[in-house]
């Protein structure tokens, strides 16, 4: 036998091994439970804590109230931790995004809420639930991109949380073990999201995804809808670009006020999963993780206190009815300084909707 021949079996046979050791692709594995969310692992200790709330109400500065929230009755820190799903994104992706600004010339209300400014937006003011999942990071996206078809094309459209979830893979991060708000715009752009009839992130005969159990994993990517008679790709709804927003209050509130509804990172200590009402900062407790909530509005209190006004997705138990205020102007655990968004694309809405439709770009 000559060597070449030889060269080339022994190039097959290594081939055919790495094969067999690689991972399988995203969405063809089966998910594993995280071990840190079992009964085994982890840190059992109640995230609600009596001395917290103490404190707080105590405290002469503190701005805010604290309560036991009913949401958070039965979570341990370990849970608690877990559904902190924003993972810190890399300089070198960042570095390739400028940060959008406006003219200094642009006048501001002194107060607004996109609830009221698009009142026919109902998505605006939908407080949804993630359950045990560390998916903050894709719900905070689709919820803005959807209350922007509503602002832009006139459109009250439920986008899927869970094709971003499951679909995006590794580009997003890690799923239900958290990932990148930026990356899940860029998934808009290039992969679009389906409606969340298509693929919902709660199953309507049972509990069968992340928000149901504390250690159920990652969904699977199926790409399928499952409505009968609905086809996956005609029901991706797009984004046209991905990009941040600079850090100053007034480019963010120009951005809010002019397109509507942002994604926002920010450090979440013990503290704010006591908040009730007020205007949050952070008073005491340890660092948990980050978390990415949506941004609609700002103002200003009696007391002179600026605030922004934010929709957390830990359903409407907890907080003011799923709502919260934080400090305005001053960086507050980090609120101004990861702001992203993106506008939604006209692609697949003539199709699906018929006519034409409002002023973002195609």
């Amino acid at each position: 036998m000559g060597s070449n021949c030889v060269q080339r079996r022994l190039l097959l046979l290594a081939l055919i091994i790495s094969c067999a050791a690689a991972p399988q692709a995203a969405g063809a594995a089966k998910p594993i439970p995280n071990p840190d969310l079992t009964v085994e692992g982890g840190d059992h200790s109640r995230i609600i804590q009596n001395d917290i709330i103490r404190t707080i109400n105590k405290h002469p500065n503190a701005g805010w109230t604290a309560a036991q929230n009913p949401y958070f009755a039965n979570y341990t820190i370990t849970q608690f931790n877990h559904i902190l799903g924003v993972k810190s994104t890399p300089w070198s992706v960042l570095s390739d995004i400028p940060a959008k600004t406006y003219s200094r010339s642009l006048e501001l209300p002194k107060e607004f809420d996109a609830r009221s400014a698009w009142p026919h937006c109902s998505t605006i003011g939908t407080i949804l639930d993630q359950g045990h999942c560390g998916s903050c990071w894709a719900f905070a996206a689709v919820e803005s991109l959807q209350d922007r078809f509503c602002i832009h094309f006139d459109r009250n459209i439920s986008l899927s949380v869970n094709d971003l979830l499951s679909c995006c893979g590794f580009m997003c991060g890690d799923g239900c073990d958290g990932g990148y708000p930026i990356m899940a715009w860029r998934y808009f752009v290039r992969n679009g999201v389906v409606t969340n009839e298509c693929d919902p992130y709660f199953d309507q005969t049972g509990c069968q995804h992340p928000g149901c159990e504390p250690a159920y994993p990652t969904p699977v990517c199926e790409k399928k809808c499952k409505v009968k008679n609905q086809a996956w790709r005609e029901k991706k709804h797009f984004s046209v670009n991905a990009y941040r927003v600079s850090s100053d209050p007034h480019d963010i509130m120009a951005e809010i006020y002019k397109n509507g509804p942002v994604e926002v990172a920010f450090t979440v200590y013990e503290d704010f999963a006591h908040y009730k009402s007020g205007v949050y900062k952070h008073i005491t407790g340890g660092m948990m993780g980050g978390h990415a909530v949506k941004l609609i509005g700002w103002g200003t209190t009696d007391a002179g206190e600026d605030y922004w006004l934010l929709a957390n997705q830990w359903n409407t138990g907890w907080g003011d009815d799923g709502y919260f205020k934080i400090s305005r102007g001053k960086n507050e655990c980090g609120i101004e300084e990861d702001v992203v968004a993106g506008m939604p694309s006209a692609k697949n809405m003539v199709r699906s909707y018929g006519g034409a439709f409002g002023t973002a770009a195609a």
